[in-house]
Formats: structure tokens, sequence, C-alpha cells
């Protein structure tokens, strides 16, 4: 049995597996560079080990061995999808928790994943490795080997198509080591839906419904919820069944999403498949009650399901806003700093995974984002008010953030109504800058907080601050 696990991972990530490896009695170990050497998620590990780099496989395996690990979970990003990682441990007796080397491959293959799909009679977006037909434009250049954008091109002309794939092709090649791109057919104003799916070494595959990832930018996603305000009862059963016809088609194992694309008309088709767990979610499990991380380490270890898909039910509306280090009013340019003061909003209904706390650095090194903001409620409506609470009363100083944006996001008329599409943001750029005198209650409450503190550091007294930052209140 499973009874250590090395998380190959760093930031909100990280401890939020360490929060299911707790309750399951397993001894989590973490994994650190040189400029984490104080991050919080190496505090928060039972064993920590340096390494050189999340990226290298053998560094992360070196690290699982001399741990005395039975097994690594990649989380995701950095090695979550790599075959060098799912390889080395396969080589070296290791447990990966997560998918087969192989179901990686074919996966991480957009072109191969596409045949796949449609041999399994998955909605594919049509494409094409060379020339398209001209009635087929506007198109996409995309890279075979990755995704968040990388590699990827938007060509309406013809004409340009030649440049288009020359400069998808230098950038997928410094990104994912593979310059190989195709073309694909550019569906317009879709929404992003994925599909949470979960298999097993037993030849069970469900999914836990999907999750409405429309609202990105530069092709990464800010705002996640579920369920989609755009699927019908039955909209929802056929999807559910593509992405479990897609899991079985590549006998997958342990937790993914299958990932579509749905255009205005509702036809939806396969985008592709992450073979790892997703950063968004925790809606999943707020809405469901199931700890996913917990059902990958059981699935590992060689369990079967907890559950089968009749079991299955949600309940309520859940949100999820992505808090990141950046400046929306410059192109989202990622900031850098010290946290000074960090006190998250609390209540009913509010789940915080952060991979931070007051003092943590935020560096260039690593990806920007600080913090996983979810909240659940009975409604929508409901969920909606309570997310623009929580974002309004979130105090964080020391560097810029896109708090308030994501506010006056989940605050507009038409995200509440449902309107939206991938192109939600730049079809609404007004919401980039807020209206002039418009201070939030968190920044309020930020500033007053730094103030206070200040003071005191000159008079040596007890503030105001310093007792509601700690949480220690007088019985009352």
């Amino acid at each position: 049995m499973i009874r250590k696990v090395l998380v190959a991972n760093r930031g909100e990530i990280a401890i939020r597996i360490f929060h299911t490896l707790r309750e399951m009695d397993i001894r989590a170990v973490a994994v650190f560079t040189e400029p984490d050497a104080q991050a919080l998620h190496v505090r928060s590990a039972d064993e920590f080990q340096r390494i050189e780099s999340y990226l290298d496989a053998n560094e992360i395996i070196r690290a699982a061995k001399e741990s005395g690990a039975d097994a690594i979970h990649p989380g995701y990003g950095f090695l979550s999808e790599s075959t060098s990682l799912s390889t080395a441990c396969e080589t070296s007796g290791i447990k990966l928790i997560g998918p087969k080397t192989d179901t990686i491959h074919r996966m991480g293959d957009k072109l191969e994943s596409k045949l796949l799909m449609r041999k399994a009679g998955v909605p594919v977006v049509p494409s094409w490795d060379g020339d398209p037909p001209k009635s087929e434009f506007p198109v996409l250049v995309k890279a075979v080997g990755g995704g968040g954008g990388k590699g990827m091109r938007l060509v309406t002309d013809p004409a340009q198509l030649a440049d288009a794939m020359a400069a998808a092709a230098r950038e997928a090649g410094k990104a994912f080591n593979d310059d190989r791109v195709f073309i694909e057919k550019y569906v317009s104003d879709p929404r992003h839906i994925e599909f949470q799916i979960l298999g097993d070494t037993h030849g069970n595959a469900i999914h836990v419904f999907e999750r409405e990832c429309s609202i990105q930018r530069r092709h990464q996603k800010i705002i996640e919820e579920t369920p989609s305000p755009a699927l019908t009862p039955e909209l929802r059963a056929q999807m559910g069944e593509a992405a479990v016809a897609a899991a079985r088609a590549v006998d997958y194992v342990s937790a993914g999403t299958v990932e579509f694309i749905v255009g205005p008309d509702g036809r939806f088709f396969f985008l592709e498949m992450n073979t790892r767990l997703q950063v968004e979610h925790p809606v999943t499990e707020m809405t469901t009650g199931i700890d996913l991380v917990r059902e990958q380490i059981r699935i590992a270890d060689g369990h079967p399901l907890s559950f089968q898909q009749s079991d299955l039910r949600q309940t309520g509306h859940a949100i999820e806003c992505r808090l990141y280090a950046e400046v929306p009013e410059e192109n989202f340019r990622p900031d850098t700093g010290t946290i000074a003061i960090y006190k998250p909003p609390i209540g009913p209904g509010i789940r915080l995974d952060s991979g931070i706390d007051e003092g943590s650095t935020v560096s260039f090194h690593y990806d920007p984002m600080l913090a996983k903001l979810v909240v659940w409620a009975g409604s929508r409506d409901s969920a909606i008010e309570r997310m623009k609470r929580a974002l309004s009363e979130f105090a964080l100083l020391g560097v810029r953030n896109n708090i308030e944006f994501l506010n006056r996001v989940i605050s507009s008329a038409d995200f509440a109504s449902g309107k939206i599409t991938t192109h939600f943001i730049e079809h609404h750029a007004d919401l980039l800058h807020a209206p002039t005198g418009d201070v939030p209650v968190g920044a309020l409450l930020a500033a007053s907080l730094g103030a206070s503190r200040a003071a005191a550091k000159t008079t040596g007294t007890t503030t105001f601050a310093d007792v509601w930052a700690s949480g220690a209140w007088p019985n009352s």
C-alpha cells in the first residue's frame, strides 16, 4: 500500500494534495528548488527534498528514492503530462499517481488523439496536416505537442497561412521541443467545456460532470464553474457519454479531463484530453462531495472506483477564480514582490487553495498564480453573489493582482446571464479598467491594515491589525 507520496510540484496544488494525504494517513514529501527554499509548500510537508529543477524527471526519481516514497503525484503542469516521468516511474518501481505512459503519449499528440477520438465516435473538429480548402477559413494553426496558446495562430486569409505556420512552429519548438503544427477549423465564439473523467485498472470509466471554462486570457482559464449555464440535460448526457467513450478508447486510468468546444448552435467537438488533475478540479469537488485526489491515490493503489456513474449527483453551483500576481490593465503583465498583507475572505461556502502567506516571495521563476478562490451556493445567482462578496473582502498587498478585475467580470451583466464565450474578455475590454473612484472593500481593508502595522512599529504596541490578522479574538 502507498504510505509515502512525493509531490512533484509546488505552490497551491502541492499543498492541496498534502491535505488529502494527511487525511489518508500518508506521509507527504515536498520538493523544492533554490528560489522556493522558504516557500509555504515546503513548510507544509512532512518531509522535503531539494532538487535542481521541477522539470527533471531523474531529479524527481532521485528525491523519491532518497525519501523512501512509494509513489509520486505530479499535480498539474511541469511533468504531469510528460512521458519522461511516467517512464522513469515504471522503470524504477515507484508508482505514478496518474495515467499510463502509453495514454500520456497518445493523448499528448494532438493529431493522434483526434484520430483515436474519431474512431471512438467522438465528434472532432475538422483538421488538416496540409493546406485546408479555402472555403474552410478562418482556421487555427496549432502545436501538435502542447497547449496553453503556445504555437497557436488564427489565420483568416489563405495567403497568410505559410507565415503563420512557420511562426507557430518556431514557438512550439521552443515551448515543447516539438515544432510540428497542424491546421484546425476555427469555431467562432465557442464555449470551452470540459468533462472530468475517472478510470481504474478494473475497466471502470465514468465522468464526474462538466466544468464551464470559457472565461480565459491568453488562452488560459481564469474563471471556471459547474454546472455550465449552457448545457441542457440532454446535451450534458451526450457530452458525458462522449467523454466516457474517449476514456475507454485509451483505457484511461486515474483522473483526467476531456475538453470540448461548443459552438453557438450547440454542436460540440473534442478539443483535447488532459492526462492529469486540472487546476479547476475544486468546483467539481464542491458540487459532488468527491475528493478527486483521494480517488487518484486509491486507483494508483489498485482499488476500483468508489462509485458508479449512477451514484453521482451534483448539488448547487460552484465558481472558481484564479488569483494571479499580474496587471490586467497592462496586458496581464506578471508582477513580482513580497506579500505584505494577506487576509483571504471567510464564511459559508468559501474554499481557498493557496500557495502563499504573508511574507511569501513572488518571483519571476514560476507561474504567477497565487491562489484559487472557490465558492459554493445553492444556485448560480447565489454563487455569483457569494463570489462578489468574497473578492471584495480579499485583502492582498505587496504585488499587483487581478482580484478587482475578477470581481468586475463576475459582476458584469453578461456573466450573470451566462453569455460566455472564449472571447469574453476581448469583447469586454472595458472590464480591464476600474471605474474612476472605485475602491474595493478589500483594498481599503488591506491599506488600513498596512497603515496600522506601520504605525505600531514606531510605538511597539499591539494593534487591531495584529489581532485581526492572527484571528486571536477574545471570547465574547
